[in-house]
């Protein structure tokens, strides 16, 4: 069972032109972290919106990395326990629901950007800037 649950940045840097980020990406991903629905949909979001794949193209990557993934649900559950760690922690509601939804799954280690470096949420959680 993988401890260990990504972000959408790093999911998005493994398609990316930047060869050291992408390297990174592919090897967190290669070791079949935990992802979410949210993270699925952030990444369709961002290959649509912003580097400009078509439908078939992010279709076929989503159900690559799904397959590839070990996927967690986001419950009702989830969104209150989001509000806790926003109120505790001061993150983004999104954040936060990344956050959340890594600790129901028993993540040890969160990848992402977009969080502080090493920061330990309710002693079980690290996060990790692995493209710093």
């Amino acid at each position: 069972m993988s401890v260990e649950f990504v972000d959408t940045n790093t999911v998005i840097y493994s398609l990316g032109e930047d060869a050291t980020k992408r390297r990174k990406a592919l090897a967190i991903l290669a070791r079949k972290p935990v992802i979410s629905i949210q993270v699925l949909n952030e990444t369709a979001n961002t290959m649509r919106r912003k580097l400009n794949f078509d439908l078939p193209a992010i279709r076929r990557f989503l159900l690559d990395l799904m397959g590839e993934s070990r996927m967690h649900p986001i419950t009702p559950a989830t969104v209150l326990a989001a509000l806790t760690i926003a109120e505790r922690y001061g993150f983004s509601h999104y954040d936060s629901l990344i956050v959340a939804t890594a600790l129901e799954a028993g993540c040890r280690t969160l990848y992402s950007e977009d969080m502080q470096h090493g920061q330990l949420i309710d002693n079980r959680l690290t996060i990790i800037n692995p493209f710093r």
